[in-house]
């Protein structure tokens, strides 16, 4: 790998180019306030820190304290690939305790979105022990700067955004409003997922698409985020009804558990479909890429394993001609780590930033700002977007020691 050969050669010129460190301690929080976010502080004992993030996750902040940081005390935090591969289950743990990693693992789920932010961490502490950005640990990018979509709940707030952001694609999504009004015309007005849209439903969907398309024109690019609610019927009807508007893709249209169910929408319709945040490692994608069930696949790197298991999951795509659209809902943080991976992909297409207008979130980093509608990638060491440990600190949950 080229981290390997990278580290290899840094070492033989001296510990100034790449120190002798130890992992002492592992440190994750959980903010008070409903925030998505957790964040993961690997500390060494020559003081250096790297910091990651990870989201989605019911417990993964006490997987990281009270087993993963632990179990790697005193390892080095340069050795990344040997760590992930101890942590997938490859070698046993310490005696007692917990089960194997191999079995918490599974293929998502808390263990893994654990494991994505530590990895991250380790990568931002990588970058930093050898004094270059975390793309070029990572092979060296293909691009400097990275699109970037936001969202939007109506078609006046989106022109709104785009004149503030110069973001070239938004996405809009039937749930983004507070009243879910489409959902009280259903058959089963209080269900919220598996739906079966009638008549009523369906027209709410294309008229809501095609407010924005008038609004918007028909050169911006539009998405339509579906939350994975809909049955195989009532997604093909959706997918079909909004064709004429031309949706840069139909996010989620079902859940992502059944592959053949996914392919079946794509070949019955001309709009192409998209997914992934609920598709978990290599091993998760294999099967959608190998049926080629998604026209776009959409990893999020705080839970699919990571910052490098993205980046061999868009290698994987990249043999099926398939682009890339990472998900994201992090702070800024984990957002210009996403950024660091996309640009050494090829098949990028465009990324996700759902908290860029969101001051609750971009406070508790340092700023980072959208330049005409893309992110540039920093050149600093590590990820290059530094926590407000301060902010931080001040939400952190009673019970967690702060960062």
């Amino acid at each position: 790998m080229f981290y390997a050969a990278f580290l290899a050669g840094a070492r033989a010129q001296g510990t100034s180019s790449a120190p002798k460190l130890t992992i002492r301690e592992i440190r994750a929080v959980r903010l008070r306030g409903g925030f998505n976010s957790r964040f993961i502080r690997i500390y060494t004992d020559q003081g250096l820190t790297g910091t990651g993030e990870t989201m989605d996750t019911v417990g993964a902040e006490d997987i990281v304290n009270s087993f993963m940081g632990p179990q790697l005390a005193g390892r080095d935090p340069l050795d990344i690939e040997g760590i992930l591969f101890d942590l997938w289950g490859w070698k046993r743990s310490s005696g007692g305790g917990p089960p194997s990693p191999l079995f918490m693992r599974g293929m998502g789920g808390p263990y893994l979105s654990a494991i994505s932010g530590v990895e991250m961490a380790l990568w931002d502490l990588a970058g930093k022990a050898m004094n270059v950005p975390v793309y070029r640990l990572l092979g060296g990018r293909v691009r400097q700067k990275i699109p970037v979509y936001l969202h939007a709940a109506t078609p006046d707030e989106a022109t709104a955004i785009i004149a503030q952001t110069k973001v070239k694609a938004l996405k809009i999504g039937m749930d983004y409003t507070p009243d879910e009004w489409t959902l009280k015309k259903g058959l089963d007005p209080g269900k919220l997922w598996g739906l079966h849209l009638n008549n009523a439903q369906l027209d709410d969907v294309a008229n809501l698409v095609g407010s924005f398309r008038d609004k918007l024109g028909k050169t911006f690019d539009i998405a339509l985020e579906c939350h994975a609610r809909y049955d195989v019927e009532s997604a093909i009807q959706l997918c079909r009804l909004v064709e004429p508007f031309r949706p840069m893709w139909v996010e989620e249209p079902i859940p992502s558990d059944d592959v053949d169910a996914m392919l079946r929408i794509r070949n019955n319709t001309r709009v192409p479909i998209a997914a992934g945040e609920n598709i978990y490692s290599r091993f998760g994608y294999r099967a959608f890429l190998e049926k080629e069930a998604l026209s776009i696949i959409q990893p999020d790197m705080s839970k699919t394993g990571g910052l490098l298991e993205s980046r061999k999951i868009a290698s994987m795509a990249e043999v099926y001609s398939i682009p890339v659209a990472p998900h994201g809902v992090a702070s800024p943080l984990a957002t210009m780590a996403y950024a660091h991976v996309s640009a050494t992909m090829p098949n990028l297409m465009i990324l996700e930033w759902t908290h860029y207008l969101n001051k609750q979130y971009t406070s508790l980093t340092e700023p980072v700002t959208l330049n005409d509608g893309f992110l540039e990638v920093s050149d600093k060491p590590g990820i290059g977007v530094a926590l407000n440990d301060a902010a931080v600190n001040e939400r952190v949950e009673p019970g967690y020691k702060p960062l």
